[in-house]
């Protein structure tokens, strides 16, 4: 049976090719679940939006690399809501043509991300980096050209999957390498229907007044709610209006969370919850 035959309620789109760390995701976080993979990830999130798919794994942010680009302002406009989030350790792999050797390669290409996350391991290879979309499409990309020249950093799912040999295993620069991916739904939870810890994504505008940022992030110190993250993006090019994307620890079933909020609400000019859900990795206070 194709993708499109399938059951959009079985599917869970990620943007890449099959063998694309969102793909590995997916698996690992709804192994009974069919994936569907998409160009771009405008397309992922369409394909919630339309009913081709039920969910959406989409990285937000990596431990070496930062933020993922545009996702904090696709997310605002898209009409999904965050139900969850998965932590996948990304082990980076060197993937070449079967006719080719650690002395053959002179370029290597793969997403601008994982070319930043091994940098230091590509300069003491002399490998000059060539951007792509994405890692698996990089595989499929060396494995269709078969030169024996060209290497792409991928995962060992897309050596697989594209028929590659893995010429170097941890090519990232850092053994910690994380990426944190959201799962997106057109349905919130239910606050009420969640067990355990809780984590809750917003954005907001603040007012453009001295100190309102102060003002409006008061609320969460006295309130001692933990905010695991904050930060700033501008949602056009006018450099006129600064959005903020932050997450918290707890939702607003919690007293001192309502609080929190409630005063943000006060000093922002506006503020979208996207979402409310399980808190997979616990955010310590230090």
């Amino acid at each position: 049976m194709s993708v499109t035959e399938k059951n959009p309620d079985t599917l869970i789109a990620f943007q890449g090719e099959l063998g694309a760390y969102s793909h590995m995701a997916a698996k690992a976080k709804f192994p009974d679940m069919d994936v569907l993979p998409c160009p771009s990830f405008d397309d992922a999130l369409d394909a919630v939006k339309n009913g081709a798919a039920k969910l959406a794994m989409i990285p937000i942010e990596n431990s070496t690399a930062g933020r993922v680009a545009d996702i904090h302002m696709l997310l605002p406009g898209s009409g999904l809501f965050i139900i969850g989030e998965h932590f996948e350790t990304i082990r980076h792999c060197l993937l070449a043509t079967k006719q080719a050797d650690a002395t053959s390669l002179k370029t290597v290409t793969s997403h601008v991300q994982a070319l930043g996350q091994c940098r230091e391991t590509l300069r003491s290879m002399n490998l000059a980096p060539i951007p792509f979309a994405d890692t698996a499409g990089a595989a499929k990309h060396i494995a269709e050209a078969g030169d024996p020249s060209v290497g792409a950093i991928a995962s060992k799912l897309a050596a697989d999957v594209y028929d590659l040999q893995v010429i170097k295993e941890n090519l990232q620069d850092q053994g910690h390498n994380t990426t944190r991916f959201v799962v997106l739904s057109k349905t919130p939870l239910v606050i009420d229907d969640i067990s355990g810890a809780t984590m809750t994504s917003f954005t907001f505008e603040v007012k453009n007044i001295p100190a309102a940022l102060y003002k409006a992030l008061g609320g969460f110190a006295t309130n001692t709610v933990n905010m695991t993250k904050l930060e700033s993006y501008y949602e056009t090019d006018s450099f006129t209006a600064t959005e903020f994307y932050a997450d918290i620890v707890g939702d607003e079933s919690m007293a001192n969370v309502a609080r929190a909020m409630e005063e943000l609400r006060f000093h922002a000019k506006r503020v979208r919850i996207l979402g409310t859900y399980p808190l997979e990795r616990p955010r310590n206070m230090r």
